[in-house]
């Protein structure tokens, strides 16, 4: 996220709820506000829940929440968020899509949580945008919506378009704008205050569980992805991972190729790196040792692998966290 802006400028955040929405998407996210508000002790936001119609509307949980206005009240907020759950379907309705673009053309940046995703791709304003959605609803949206880039990420901010995935994620997303707001500071201390372990970035993505992609048609692809996983420390060359799963190597790559758009190389190396990103900010390993046990041969070679997926050197990233420490300076960071 960008540095803090040097503003008191107060931000009018609205949250548009539909039928079924997710509540606890929609309370991580507005709850975030309130905290930021009694941690500066003073509005620095100040936010609406809405509704198409002004009316109450329930949740998948079957609380009812009362609106403060409509749609129409959305017109003078900074961002808008469309809230939705898992039956988001129902929600599909021209009127809806007529006041979202309205306001895109009004340059209000709009957001989704959840499959609020969906809501937006239908009133096609995330063509050509980064976005995400709940893993459940990734294959369908990419199939229903190829324009939209659709990425596994927790949360994306592209353009004045902010969506993220469900449960927690709203949580994540809105501590990683208030941080762009005022400061990483703040959002630290309201992270601190509702007990969340770390604040989780754009690039820690979803768990989308394999086999749920590649359901029981690809076992051979399958085994490879085990023994990756199972081998990250001493990483298996690709000849060996396809001698184990009886391909040969040009036919291992044709299978990630197709399913996992990488190949197994490129595969291997996200893992290795998902594996250090949890090392370097949960425990208190230096550097050096974070990169051996992620399979990696020297400190400098992890910490350029590392800046230019996550687009930070580990050592930045862990300061970031909390104060450094002397396993902190590894060589070549």
């Amino acid at each position: 996220m960008p540095e803090a802006e040097p503003t008191t400028k107060i931000r009018r955040i609205g949250f548009l709820l539909v039928a079924d929405f997710s509540l606890i998407a929609f309370s991580s996210a507005y709850d975030a506000l309130r905290m930021a508000n009694r941690m500066r002790g003073q509005k620095i936001y100040e936010w609406q829940v809405l509704t198409q119609d002004g009316q109450p509307v329930s949740s998948s949980s079957d609380l009812t929440i009362t609106p403060d206005s409509d749609i129409a009240s959305a017109m003078d907020m900074d961002i808008l968020f469309v809230c939705a759950g898992d039956k988001v379907h129902l929600a599909v309705d021209k009127s809806l899509f007529f006041w979202l673009r309205k306001l895109a053309q009004k340059k209000v940046a709009i957001g989704a949580m959840c499959t609020g995703s969906y809501l937006l791709a239908r009133a096609g304003l995330l063509e050509g945008y980064r976005c995400t959605i709940h893993w459940e609803n990734m294959a369908s949206m990419r199939e229903e919506f190829p324009n939209a880039i659709i990425s596994q990420e927790l949360f994306e901010i592209d353009r004045g378009r902010y969506t993220c995935s469900g449960g927690t994620a709203p949580l994540d997303m809105m501590l990683n704008i208030i941080s762009s707001h005022h400061g990483a500071q703040l959002a630290v201390a309201i992270s601190e205050e509702f007990i969340c372990e770390r604040i989780r970035g754009r690039h820690d993505r979803q768990r989308v569980p394999l086999r749920l992609h590649l359901g029981t048609s690809q076992p051979k692809l399958m085994e490879a992805v085990a023994l990756m996983e199972a081998n990250l420390e001493e990483p298996m060359s690709l000849d060996e991972l396809a001698q184990h799963v009886r391909l040969s190597r040009r036919q291992l790559e044709r299978l990630f190729q197709k399913h996992l758009s990488c190949v197994p190389t490129r595969y291997y190396l996200e893992l290795r790196l998902a594996k250090a990103r949890q090392l370097l900010l949960q425990t208190s390993m230096s550097i050096v040792d974070v990169a051996f046990a992620s399979g990696f041969v020297s400190a400098p070679h992890f910490s350029k692998c590392y800046r230019d997926f996550y687009g930070i050197p580990p050592r930045d990233e862990r300061r970031q966290r909390r104060p450094a420490e002397p396993g902190d300076l590894a060589i070549g960071d």
